[in-house]
This record gives structure tokens, C-alpha cells and sequence, in this order.
């Protein structure tokens, strides 16, 4: 390993890299998703038929996580981001169009990108922040994590001022995929350079045999549940607030703002947390904190409510995807394969989540749909165990 992997001002300038990357892309997700319903009135689509537009997103999402491993294996996190990051860009683009056109195919080609897109990003990103966080020696994958939040809570607020001053979705939308474009196409040059093999190279692990290993299955379910629960509040959050309390759109966004502001404090405090008391201890209070949110804001007792609910659902799902990959990553031989399947199953969350939750509103309204995600929660606690970090060699 050459000598500048090791050198300190370098891994510094990675792990800032790291953490815009993870901004960004929480900046591309937040700056369309708080404008949900007004994606969906300008479309025409019933919950059920948004649902499963949304599936488009998910279902490209969910195919190409698989193949995102072996492409950052090959590639180097770098240029796998880079890859990613484009394609999602390209999707923001055709989301806008088909928005402004009223177009559901064209919304839906963009929403593919945007899911294929972003496996490769999300993959990628999380291979480069465990290693930096390997070779620094702290615990900073979820403060990582908080990056994206931090991007989501930007998005939402950029939306809700918007959606305020009456700027269509459409504008909004290509606004933020020309800013991803500019921030990326800059942020990638610092990660640290792909290691250069001498001799003969060691194992890299092959994506069937991860899908053999129970350890990395059960991660896999972590995310899966935790990923339904964050999930389901980034789709149907302002829409619930809209659709089951009669709020404005602008309120909607804020609702929304106050879920990604406690995903945002939840991962910045995270590290602590996790160090303390373990990765297992921490995800069953955070489930705990998800349940109660979830509950608040299904209660009909009116909008402050909902907004603490959302503090408290969104702190809940703040760590679950953060520690699943940080566990997934714990061999750093095997991290982008492991990564890759783990994220497969987690990714299974938001394949189901928006359709399942669209055709439950479409029966029994926004709000009682939302309760679904109390089996996501037990799911996240039936897979806790696995996240112990592996003995060190």
C-alpha cells in the first residue's frame, strides 16, 4: 500500500469528500420528494396510481443493487460514484419534464434513473466512507449518514420555500440536478486513489458466495426494516399531512423537514451512542423511538402532534441504515460485495414500501396505511444481533 493512502491530509480531504457526496445525494432525493404531491397533482395519479409510479424508482433501485458491488470493484468507488451520480442527475432531468409535461412514462423513465443511479452512488459512497473510517480509527459512518440527512433537510427546506412562492416542481427540479452535476463532478477527485496490486492479489469475495452468508443476510434485514421505516416517511410523510389532516402543501414540506431534521441530529450524534453501547443496544432504542413517532403521527390528534411524531420517527430511523453498512463493511476485502447484498435485501424496502402503502391508502386513507411500518420495525429488531462488529484478526 503506497505511502499516500496513509497520509493524514489526504484521508482528511477523503472524508470531507465523503461527506459532500452523501450531502448530495440526500440534496437530489430531498429537493423532489417534499414535493411529492405536487409530482403526483401535476401527474393526475390516485394515491394508488403515485404508489406505483414510485414503484419505478424502487423496482430500478432493487435490479441493478446487485451489479452496483462488482461495478465498484472494478471501477473504484470514485468512478462508480461518478457513474451513479450522472445517471441520477439525468433522471432528475426526465422527473421535471414528465412533471411539467404531465407525463407519466417520461416521469417514469426519470424515476428508473434515478433508482439505478443510485444504487451505484449509494454502494460506491459507503465502500469509500468505511474505508476512510477504517483508516482513521473513528466511528464516522453515521455522521456520514447525517451528510445525506443534512442534503435531505436543504431539499426539503429549498422545497417548502418553493412550494411557498408558488415555483413549480418542474423549475425546482432541474435547478437541483444542474447543482448535484457541478458538486460531483468536483467532490470525486478527492477520494483516495484505488490501490494498486503487488503480487498476487488477495480474495475479493464473490457476490454468490455473500448471499450464502447468514451474518450478511440478517444485516440485510436490519436495512430492510429500518430502510421501510425511513422510507415510508420520506414517500408519504407530507402527503399524509396533506391528505389525512388537511394541511397545506407548504405545512406538508415542513413535516417532512422535521423527519430528515432528526435523521440529521440522530446520525450527527450517533457515533457516541454507538460507541457506548454497542451497535445492537442502539438499534432496539432507536426502534423504540421510531414505534412512538409512528404512532403520533397516525393518532388524529392534529398537526403539532405529527410534527413531534416526525422528530421522533425520524431520530428512530436516524442509524439502521448507517450501522447496517458499517457492519456489511467490516471486512474491508469483502466490503463492496457484502455492501452490495445487504443493500439488495435493504432495498427490498423500498421496492414494497410505496406500492404497499399506496393501495393500503387507497382502502383506508394515508394515515392507517402508515401503520405497516410496525412490522418494519420488528423486522429491523429480529436482525439487531448480526451487527456485531466481526473479531479482528
Amino acid at each position: 500500500m503506497s505511502a499516500d493512502l496513509l497520509d493524514p491530509p489526504r484521508l482528511e480531504r477523503a472524508k470531507v469528500a465523503v461527506g459532500v457526496t452523501f450531502a448530495t445525494n440526500g440534496l437530489a432525493f430531498g429537493g423532489w420528494l417534499a414535493r411529492a404531491p405536487a409530482v403526483r397533482d401535476d401527474l393526475g395519479l390516485s394515491p394508488a396510481g403515485f404508489g406505483l409510479l414510485l414503484l419505478c424508482l424502487s423496482g430500478a433501485a432493487v435490479a441493478a443493487i446487485p451489479l452496483a458491488g462488482p461495478l465498484v470493484q472494478r471501477l473504484g468507488p470514485a468512478r462508480a460514484v461518478l457513474f451513479g451520480s450522472m445517471s441520477v442527475v439525468l433522471g432528475l432531468v426526465g422527473l421535471g419534464l414528465g412533471a411539467a409535461a404531465g407525463s407519466v412514462p417520461i416521469a417514469g423513465v426519470g424515476l428508473v434513473l434515478i433508482g439505478m443511479g443510485n444504487s451505484t452512488w449509494d454502494v460506491a459512497m459507503n465502500v469509500e466512507g468505511a474505508d476512510v473510517e477504517r483508516r482513521l480509527g473513528r466511528t464516522l459512518m453515521p455522521r456520514f449518514h447525517a451528510g445525506f440527512s443534512v442534503g435531505t433537510v436543504g431539499g426539503a427546506g429549498m422545497s417548502a420555500a418553493a412550494a411557498a412562492a408558488g415555483v413549480s416542481v418542474t423549475a425546482q427540479v432541474l435547478l437541483t440536478a444542474a447543482l448535484a452535476a457541478a458538486i460531483m463532478l468536483v467532490t470525486v477527485r478527492r477520494f483516495l486513489p484505488v490501490p494498486q496490486a503487488h503480487g498476487e492479489p488477495a480474495p475479493r469475495g464473490r457476490v454468490r458466495d455473500a448471499w450464502r452468508e447468514p451474518r450478511t443476510l440478517l444485516i440485510g434485514v436490519i436495512m430492510l426494516g429500518f430502510g421501510f421505516t425511513e422510507g415510508a416517511a420520506n414517500d408519504w410523510l407530507a402527503i399524509g399531512l396533506v391528505d389525512g389532516y388537511g394541511a397545506s402543501e407548504a405545512v406538508g414540506a415542513i413535516g417532512f423537514g422535521f423527519f430528515v431534521t432528526a435523521m440529521t441530529l440522530g446520525r450527527l450524534f450517533g457515533g457516541p451512542a454507538i460507541e457506548r453501547w454497542g451497535r445492537v443496544t442502539t438499534l432496539r432504542l432507536t426502534a423504540v423511538s421510531a414505534l412512538a413517532g409512528l404512532l403520533l403521527v397516525v393518532s388524529g390528534i392534529g398537526v403539532p402532534a405529527v410534527l413531534a411524531g416526525a422528530l421522533l420517527w425520524g431520530a428512530g430511523a436516524s442509524l439502521g441504515f448507517p450501522i447496517g453498512m458499517s457492519a456489511a463493511a467490516d471486512d474491508p476485502l469483502r466490503a463492496a460485495i457484502r455492501v452490495s447484498v445487504a443493500g439488495s435485501i435493504g432495498y427490498g424496502a423500498f421496492l414494497a414500501g410505496p406500492p404497499l402503502i399506496g393501495l393500503l391508502a387507497q382502502r383506508v386513507g394515508v394515515l392507517s396505511a402508515l401503520l405497516v411500518v410496525v412490522v418494519a420495525i420488528g423486522l429491523g429488531l429480529i436482525g439487531s444481533a448480526a451487527s456485531r462488529p466481526l473479531p479482528q484478526d
